[in-house]
C-alpha cells in the first residue's frame, strides 16, 4: 500500500507539458545539445532519446558558443545528431528510508541486491546538498569505537570527526575499513564503493562486512567500468543517505572508498567541457567540490552525527600529491597504512608515528595521554635506530633510551597487530598497552 501511495503521488507530480531540445553535435562523451539551451543549467537533468528508443540520462556539466554541453550517465551507443532531448525538471534528489538498512543500491538509490524494491520516504535529500552553517554544528566530543586497536589507542577517532586513510594499492586500506564497518558502536554505517572492480563488490559485501554488518549498513557501489558521473554521484549519494540517518539522531559511521576515485572521476568530467587542467591533470573544480563533499560529514545541528573516514589512494606511495595534500587539510586527522609494514606481514600496516588525530587531546584523560605518548616515544626511537639495529651495529648499553626502546618494541609491534576478526574495544586496548609499558625488565 505505501509504494502504490507513493505511485499516485509521483503521477500527479508529472508536469502538463514538456519542452525539449535536439543533440547538435557528439564528442568524445560529451553531447552538444540545442533548441532550448536557456531552460538547462550546470547540474541540470535531462534524457536523450537514443536511435533505438533507449533514454540516456544527461548532466549538464557546460555551455559552448550557444550551446548546452551534456555527459550522459551511461553508454551513448545509438545517439546521434537530431535526437530528442527532454529536459528533466527539479534538482537530482533521493527519498531514504529506514529499510534501507541491509540493502545494496546504485549511484541512483536503485536496489541492485535482487531483495525487491525500495520503500520511499516523504523527505527529498538532494544529492549535493549544503553542510550545515559552520556557527550552527555540536562540537565534536565523546569517542567512538572502531574495534581496531591502533586507531583506538594511537589516533582515537571522536564522534562527528573526519579522517582520512591514506594508502598505496594494495596496503590493506579496504580491510582495513571493513573492520571499521564490523566493529564500531556506530548505530549505523553508510558504505560508498566509488569506482570499486566489480570483482571485489560481492566479495567485500558477503566476506569483508559479513550479514551482521550489512545488517546496519546501506552499501552505495559505482564500479570502475560506470561513467564518471555515475562515480562522482555515488560518493554524493553516501553522504545524502549519511544526512538522512543523521537527521533521525543517530551517530553515523561514513566510509568513502576512496576519495581519489571521486577525484578523478571529477576530473574527467572537468576536462571533458574544457576545463583547463592545472596540477598533475586536475582541473579547478577537483578542488572545490572535495571540501564540498567532506564537509558534510562531521556533527549536525541536533543530536545526530556523521563521523566520516574516507580512503586516499595515494599515487605511487606519494603522501604528498595533490588529492591527499588536498584532503589532509580538510580533514580532522589521517591515518597513513605503510607499504614496508605490510610487506614485513603486520596488519593492519598502520604507522602510527605518521598517524595523526586532531581531536584526541580533548578526548584522552591524562592516564590515557601518558601511555601513549609513552609508546610513541618508543617507537620513534627504535625506528631512528632501526637501521643500525637490524644490521647489528648498535651496541646494547651504549643509549639507555635505545635499550628500552629494543625492550618494548616486539611487545608493541605484537600489540599493533591484529586479525581481521578480531574485535578489541577502547577498555581492552589501553589495558594491553598498559600493560607492556608496565612489564618489568627481564631479569630484573
Amino acid at each position: 500500500m505505501a509504494l502504490l501511495a507513493q505511485l499516485i503521488e509521483d503521477i500527479g507530480e508529472l508536469p502538463e507539458h514538456q519542452r525539449y531540445g535536439r543533440v547538435t553535435g557528439v564528442s568524445g562523451m560529451l553531447l552538444e545539445l540545442g533548441g532550448v539551451p536557456r531552460e538547462f543549467s550546470i547540474g541540470g537533468r535531462c534524457e536523450v532519446v537514443a536511435g533505438d528508443g533507449r533514454r540516456v540520462s544527461c548532466e549538464i556539466v557546460g555551455f559552448r558558443a550557444g550551446k548546452a554541453l551534456a555527459m550522459p550517465f551511461t553508454s551513448i551507443d545509438g545517439i546521434g545528431l537530431g535526437c530528442k532531448v527532454n529536459l528533466v525538471a527539479g534538482c537530482a534528489a533521493i527519498y531514504p528510508h529506514e529499510s534501507w538498512l541491509g540493502r545494496v543500491v546504485n549511484a541512483w538509490g536503485e536496489p541492485v541486491d535482487g531483495k525487491g524494491p525500495l520503500i520511499q520516504g516523504r523527505v527529498a535529500y538532494q544529492l549535493r546538498a549544503a553542510p550545515p552553517p559552520a556557527h550552527a554544528r555540536k562540537r565534536v566530543a565523546g569517542k567512538i569505537d572502531l574495534g581496531v586497536r591502533a586507531i583506538n589507542t594511537f589516533t582515537s577517532c571522536c564522534r562527528g570527526q573526519r579522517m582520512g586513510i591514506f594508502a598505496g594499492s594494495g596496503v590493506g586500506k579496504s580491510s582495513l575499513m571493513s573492520m571499521f564497518a564490523r566493529y564500531t558502536t556506530a548505530d549505523c554505517t553508510v558504505i560508498g564503493l566509488v569506482g570499486e572492480r566489480g570483482r571485489e563488490v560481492q566479495e567485500f559485501i558477503e566476506d569483508d562486512l559479513g550479514p551482521e554488518g550489512l545488517a546496519r549498513s546501506i552499501v552505495v557501489v559505482a564500479t570502475s567500468d560506470e561513467s564518471p558521473l555515475m562515480r562522482r554521484q555515488a560518493a554524493y549519494l553516501t553522504l545524502a543517505v549519511a544526512e538522512f540517518l543523521r537527521d533521525l539522531d543517530n551517530d553515523v559511521l561514513c566510509l568513502i572508498d576512496s576519495v581519489t576515485r571521486f577525484a578523478t572521476a571529477q576530473r574527467e568530467i572537468g576536462l571533458s567541457a574544457g576545463e583547463p587542467p592545472t596540477t598533475k591533470g586536475y582541473p579547478p573544480t577537483v578542488f572545490a567540490e572535495l571540501p564540498k563533499l567532506l564537509e558534510r560529514a562531521g556533527p549536525g545541528t541536533g543530536k545526530g552525527t556523521i563521523t566520516g573516514l574516507f580512503s586516499v589512494l595515494v599515487d605511487g606511495d606519494d603522501h604528498n600529491e595533490p588529492i591527499a595534500d588536498a584532503v589532509r587539510s580538510i580533514l580532522d586527522g589521517h591515518i597513513v597504512l605503510d607499504r614496508s609494514i605490510a610487506e614485513r606481514g603486520r596488519y593492519p600496516a598502520i604507522n602510527v608515528l605518521r598517524s595523526i588525530s586532531r581531536t584526541m587531546p580533548g578526548c584522552n584523560n591524562e592516564e590515557e595521554s601518558k601511555l601513549v605518548a609513552t609508546a610513541r616515544t618508543h617507537l620513534a626511537t627504535y625506528e631512528d635506530m632501526a637501521e643500525l639495529i637490524r644490521l647489528g651495529a648498535y651496541r646494547r648499553g651504549t643509549d639507555e633510551r635505545v635499550d628500552e626502546a629494543m625492550r618494548f618494541y616486539p611487545a608493541l609491534e605484537a600489540f599493533l597487530t591484529q586479525r581481521k576478526d578480531e574485535k578489541t574495544d577502547f577498555a581492552t586496548g589501553y589495558q594491553s598497552l598498559d600493560a607492556i609499558l608496565s612489564a618489568a625488565p627481564a631479569g630484573s
